[in-house]
């Protein structure tokens, strides 16, 4: 196994470009089981590899007490690993293909409503150069989706303002065009035309948003901003910044948009990572059944 497993992380590294933190997590992952399958299942070709001692293993984690969302992560990973040994002809099938993800409702991301990302985008009230900034970084976050280390690393020549979209570096440095809307668009516009040149100083500086003193927005820096706009919009639960992200997807499922279209705005590889928003909408249906219909 650690043959194949060798071969893997070289196509991760060098096909995929993964970041070094995403290959130790699959790193820590295949080799727990690969280790489980050679001690328990005595098993070392992938051909052997059979959906139930998949299952085993999914079993073996669960009583070991890891959680539904740790294993559902060690799942995707198992997924990619049998999908590569599928495709390089190193097996002729894949155990994975008919497991659900072990993902409990109570697992599933928090997020804003449509009210509350509302109130929070409003939030920022003044002319000044620091309330059009966080007003042009609430919307952009809401408007594309991205991560928050994305967006405080996003840089002028990331943006395409001209045809209504910006470039996104996400996760391994895989680039993503993402288009903006004309409310993020028109504030955007209006903050690096006036106020951003109000907050640069002598020192030349390459990002879009920038700190009090001129410098790059730290991702501590944006939660603290964010955190003190969510307290003044009244928002009762805790907001972080990945709430805008999974709030994006979610509300744009909700009206209407294909998966696949949020999977490559969200720049998820594998689309079973997106799926969780459909899980998002289908148990917020259920509360709404539940609390409204006269028999529910």
């Amino acid at each position: 196994m650690d043959q194949y497993l060798d071969d893997y992380f070289n196509f991760l590294t060098v096909e995929k470009g993964l970041s070094a933190n995403t290959l130790n997590a699959y790193s820590r992952d295949l080799t727990s089981y690969s280790r489980y399958l050679v001690e328990f299942e005595k098993v070392s070709d992938p051909s052997a590899i059979s959906q139930s001692m998949l299952l085993s293993y999914l079993t073996f984690m669960k009583n070991s007490g890891h959680s539904p969302r740790s294993r559902a992560r060690v799942l995707s990973s198992l997924r990619g690993f049998h999908r590569f040994l599928v495709q390089e002809q190193h097996s002729d099938h894949d155990p994975t293909a008919l497991i659900s993800s072990p993902r409990s409702l109570a697992s599933l991301p928090k997020l804003l409503s449509q009210n509350e990302v509302e109130r929070l985008l409003l939030a920022p009230t003044g002319d000044s150069p620091i309330a059009v900034r966080d007003r042009a970084m609430l919307e952009v976050l809401y408007a594309t989706g991205m991560r928050v280390s994305e967006l405080v690393g996003l840089r002028l020549g990331d943006l395409k303002l001209d045809i209504g979209c910006l470039n996104a570096f996400g996760k391994g440095s895989k680039q993503r065009l993402i288009p903006l809307g004309e409310e993020a668009l028109e504030i955007l516009r209006e903050y690096l035309q006036n106020e951003r040149l109000k907050l640069l100083k002598k020192t030349p500086a390459d990002e879009v948003f920038l700190n009090a003193r001129g410098g790059k927005l730290s991702r501590q820096g944006f939660w603290k901003i964010l955190r003190a706009y969510a307290i003044k919009a009244e928002i009762k639960q805790k907001v972080y910044p990945h709430m805008l992200r999974h709030s994006f997807a979610t509300h744009l499922l909700e009206n209407g948009a294909d998966l696949r279209s949020v999977q490559t705005m969200l720049g998820h590889v594998d689309i079973s990572t997106t799926q969780i928003y459909t899980h998002v909408i289908q148990s917020r249906l259920k509360k709404i059944h539940q609390q409204y219909h006269p028999r529910g």
